[in-house]
């Protein structure tokens, strides 16, 4: 990483900013009505590649932005992770926890005011706030808790391996290419349960979004289950770098 921490703050923030942009604005593209991508409320037409292709993008392209800045978080769990293991200092986890979360608000923002029309368009609750935050769709928080436990744990362990792998170490842009496939093909493979998240500030950040602001035709934001898409990408991070460590070293 390279620059003052001031700007790997910033680079957090709108890195976590497009992130959330093009990843939920691709779900408010297929979720909400007569959207380009969808002429009715759900899946119909945009379908889940379109979800996957933009949170794969969303992370890709602020890698190749930002990454040689800030190493390109834009995930507590991952910068907890990698405190945890050791190479990145504690003093800074709680600065770039906060501008990730603002960079998620931010975005989340934008997409609210790009889609107003079509969120005043959309009757169904849970595809409005499908734009915003994830749920468990089988009304449990253990199933979600797992889902996004192993889910964020293979996506660290696939990341680690990817930025550290030989094949990759004199080219890091194809790395950043491989996260990007490897985000759209976890959220095309392990998505169907929840969502998924795998990221604190991708879903807290947008779900606090939903709960104070005006959204039209909005129901409730579900903080009962808020916590597992917090709490769980976190565990899975710390598992994921450390299976890393034991078998491949640092």
């Amino acid at each position: 990483m390279t620059g003052s921490w001031e700007a790997r703050y910033a680079a957090e923030f709108f890195g976590t900013l497009i992130l959330v942009l093009l990843g939920n604005g691709a779900v408010a593209n297929a979720f909400l009505k007569n959207t380009t991508g969808n002429d009715d409320p759900g899946l119909a037409n945009g379908g889940w590649l379109l979800v996957a292709s933009g949170y794969g993008l969303g992370v890709m392209l602020p890698a190749m932005m930002f990454g040689s800045i800030s190493g390109n978080h834009l995930n507590p769990a991952i910068t907890i992770g990698q405190a945890v293991i050791g190479i990145f200092p504690w003093a800074h986890v709680a600065p770039y926890l906060i501008w990730q979360f603002l960079g998620a608000i931010a975005g989340q923002c934008l997409i609210l005011a790009l889609y107003w029309p079509h969120y005043r368009q959309t009757t169904d609750n849970e595809a409005v706030l499908g734009t915003f935050a994830t749920s468990d769709h089988a009304n449990s928080q253990l199933n979600g808790f797992v889902t996004e436990m192993v889910g964020t744990a293979v996506l660290i362990f696939g990341a680690m391996g990817l930025y550290r792998g030989m094949f990759f170490h004199q080219n890091i842009d194809i790395a950043n290419i491989g996260v990007g496939l490897l985000i759209a093909a976890m959220v095309i493979s392990l998505g169907g349960p929840t969502g998924p998240t795998l990221n604190p500030a991708r879903d807290l950040g947008p779900r606090l979004v939903h709960a104070l602001f005006p959204v039209p035709n909005k129901g409730s934001s579900h903080w009962e289950y808020s916590w597992v898409p917090v709490v769980a990408p976190i565990v899975g991070a710390v598992i994921g770098i450390w299976i890393y460590k034991i078998f491949f070293g640092l």
